[in-house]
């Protein structure tokens, strides 16, 4: 491998920080156990203590922090499994642990990333021995970087983005940030923005490859749950708030109180971000003197309910289904905003707020497609849907243009396994003259 520039002093002094520093990590990890934030069962995992053996033969690592990033990488773990690999998946929260252990196919398995402390990484690499790393969109780990490199185990960056907030922050450490994007093989970013700002931080290989989720299957539905609900629902006029964050479920029941004149069966089906957040949601809807019931309770969208809250895991393809709008989260407060091509592959117009900069390049084309709305606060999100729920035509119309806008974008699960096959060449190479 290159050889790189030496670790300056912040690295050094963060990379032996978290020698001394693993009693209080040890306890932080005991903490989020006891608050539900981790898995207690599989706690040893976020120490580099192995849960599995690993599989004979060549091993990709693949990690994605979260249920997007981890999501996005199924189809490059496909890809990889038919080179003939197997493949480790690594996620650091229990929502994306659950989701992606019931989609990876035989030939993979999944772990818990251990947090970026030196001993811990290297128990994990000692155990694992990938043969490549892949880490999906901006996990930047120091310590696992520095680790993998020193033992000449090629890091890609795949999926990579850079916002321009993060890029000033690294900005601030000009040597510190190239002596860790050096010992990354390759930088295959979502945007020409993103590939600028690795560039302009001293990333010295970078490519454009496209955003993965572009191409991710759309979230699986149980038939029988589907069935129940939709007869439940019947011929009532319904919308989705997905993935809402603290102040939207309040706007959702807003919106609804400004509609039930006009739409007295309307049903309102909020899916917040976080399950255990069920109980504000029900409370956002009594402020507004709506009838709620919560499905981690049993509750079902019956005729007299109003608000159905959807604060169970893993469903939100069930309830993109359901409805043919949709209202995308952490949007209409400074979160970001959350992914629209899911609910718009299931034919839904998409509505979402100001707050976008997560998505910007996929929401930027289809609002210029007309496949989605932006609203501004909760009365403009009662009026759109008040105009969208009268015009049936317009709802199907966004659809169809929705889904013509993200074709241009697919593509980057091939674009990305076209760049690894010269890595897998060179490690067919070795194991060659190994023999």
């Amino acid at each position: 491998m290159a050889k790189a520039p030496p670790l300056t002093a912040i690295l050094r002094a963060y990379r032996y920080g978290l020698y001394l520093g693993e009693p209080a990590l040890a306890g932080l990890l005991a903490w989020r156990s006891r608050r539900g934030k981790e898995d207690p069962g599989r706690l040893a995992e976020r120490r580099g203590l192995p849960g599995r053996a690993r599989p004979l033969g060549r091993l990709v690592w693949m990690h994605g922090a979260s249920v997007g990033e981890a999501l996005s990488l199924v189809g490059l773990v496909d890809g990889m499994i038919a080179r003939g690999f197997s493949v480790l998946v690594t996620t650091g929260t229990r929502s994306a642990a659950d989701l992606i252990g019931r989609r990876l196919p035989a030939g993979a398995v999944h772990q818990y990333m251990p947090l970026d402390a030196p001993r811990w990484v290297d128990r994990f690499l000692d155990h694992w021995r990938p043969d490549l790393a892949l880490v999906a969109e901006s996990e930047i780990w120091p310590n696992t970087v520095v680790s993998l490199h020193g033992r000449g185990i090629p890091l890609l960056l795949v999926n990579a983005r850079m916002s321009e907030r993060s890029s000033r922050g690294w900005a601030r450490s000009p040597r510190t940030a190239e002596a860790l994007l050096a010992r990354i093989a390759i930088c295959l970013a979502q945007t020409d923005d993103d590939a600028d700002r690795f560039r302009r931080l001293g990333a010295p290989r970078v490519s454009i490859s496209g955003n993965l989720k572009y191409d991710s299957e759309v979230p699986p539905a149980d038939g029988q749950q589907f069935a129940h609900l939709r007869d439940l629902i019947g011929e009532r006029p319904v919308w989705v708030a997905a993935s809402t964050h603290p102040g939207e479920d309040a706007m959702a029941a807003r919106a609804h109180a400004r509609l039930r004149t006009r739409w007295p069966d309307l049903l309102t089906i909020v899916v917040p971000r976080h399950p255990h957040r069920g109980g504000d949601v029900a409370a956002c809807a009594a402020t507004e003197g709506l009838r709620s019931v919560r499905r981690s309770q049993g509750g079902r969208p019956h005729g007299g309910v109003d608000l159905y809250v959807a604060d169970t895991l893993g469903e939100l393809g069930l309830f993109y289904r359901l409805s043919r709008i949709v209202y995308l989260g952490g949007s209409l407060v400074p979160h970001g905003g959350q992914n629209p091509i899911e609910p718009t592959r299931l034919r839904a117009a998409v509505l979402h707020g100001p707050h976008i900069h997560n998505f910007t390049q996929v929401y930027r084309a289809l609002d210029a497609a007309g496949g989605a709305l932006a609203v501004a606060d909760a009365d403009d999100l009662a009026a759109t849907l008040n105009d969208l729920l009268a015009d049936r035509p317009r709802i199907e119309a966004m659809y169809r243009a929705g889904a013509a806008a993200l074709k241009p974008f697919e593509g980057a699960v091939s674009r990305t396994l076209s760049v690894l096959d010269p890595f897998i060449a060179q490690m067919n190479l070795k194991a060659m003259a190994a023999s």
